[in-house]
């Protein structure tokens, strides 16, 4: 494990982009970005194409450490360069951003109110060459969308699994079971939620240690006790849908937490802007985001 990445991510000041859209999700991603699906004939096109998008993002001006600790990447990402280096090693040695990689396959079928992993039958194959390419932590999303417990503790229970396998490969796992924010009975889902990580949290060793991502909470400040474990390298939140505005407003609510953003980070962002404009579009985003993590009400 890289420490000096280790103390940024801990201590730092700022927040984590998150920049993984991958499978499923990329044509939506390129289609916000202004680029129709009758613009690539190929999956390998459209992977090219997403990453033409994330090296733009990267390689701006408005993406520095100064504001940006870390960025989550897609698999086929790491295994790309940017300028003559894999994708990593551009992030850390030109941007002093850490690199994390999301490492799940997708979502099963809904079943007790929670959408589990599919299993990640190459976990170790990936986890060897996210090591081989520096990669500092991984990230992987369970969704959770009632407050039924069993449910709940299936989702946590794999989290944490999966996890104690990734903190063995000597890597930092981000622990993301999402709640869905349009569960109508959301806070109740995160109290339930915030009792089994903590659960988990207890029963790991000192040398065991996660990061978590989570779901912006209806109460703020529910999670406050989950960044002061000390088993906890930081907890960072998702938007989840929500715009940026709001997104940002709920964020300012609570203490100890900070974003990691998708769609509102890159929502302005458009294929056809010339360098000038999506400088600035990506700035304003970095700069109301930043905001939002390190100032709150």
């Amino acid at each position: 494990m890289n420490e000096k990445q280790l103390d940024l991510i801990k201590n730092g000041k700022g927040f984590i982009a998150a920049l993984d859209q991958s499978g499923g999700s990329t044509p939506k991603a390129l289609a916000e970005y202004g680029v129709p699906e009758s613009s690539y004939q190929s999956e390998d096109d459209m992977f090219k194409l997403v990453h033409d998008m994330r090296t733009r993002i990267i390689t701006s001006p408005a993406f520095t450490s100064d504001q940006i600790l870390g960025a989550i990447l897609f698999e086929q990402t790491m295994d790309r360069d940017i300028k003559g280096k894999y994708t990593a090693d551009y992030l850390w040695e030109e941007k002093g951003i850490a690199p994390f990689l999301k490492v799940d396959k997708g979502l099963d079928a809904e079943k007790d109110g929670v959408q589990l992993m599919k299993p990640i039958e190459d976990l170790n194959e990936t986890l060897g060459r996210a090591t081989e390419r520096n990669i500092f932590g991984t990230k992987m999303r369970s969704v959770i969308k009632e407050p039924n417990v069993s449910g709940i503790k299936a989702v946590v229970d794999q989290q944490f699994e999966i996890g104690k396998s990734i903190i063995a490969a000597g890597l930092v796992p981000i622990i993301e079971p999402e709640v869905n924010i349009h569960s109508e009975e959301k806070a109740k889902c995160e109290e339930i939620l915030r009792d089994e990580i903590f659960r988990h949290l207890n029963d790991l060793s000192e040398e065991e240690n996660v990061m978590l991502k989570l779901s912006i909470p209806t109460q703020a400040n529910l999670y406050k006790e989950l960044t002061e474990h000390p088993r906890v390298v930081r907890v960072v939140v998702l938007s989840g849908g929500y715009s940026r505005d709001v997104a940002n407003e709920k964020l300012r609510e609570n203490e100890g937490l900070i974003a990691s953003f998708s769609r509102a980070l890159s929502a302005d962002l458009n294929a056809n802007q010339s360098e000038e404009e999506f400088d600035a579009a990506l700035k304003d985003a970095v700069d109301t985001i930043y905001d939002a993590s390190v100032n709150k009400k």
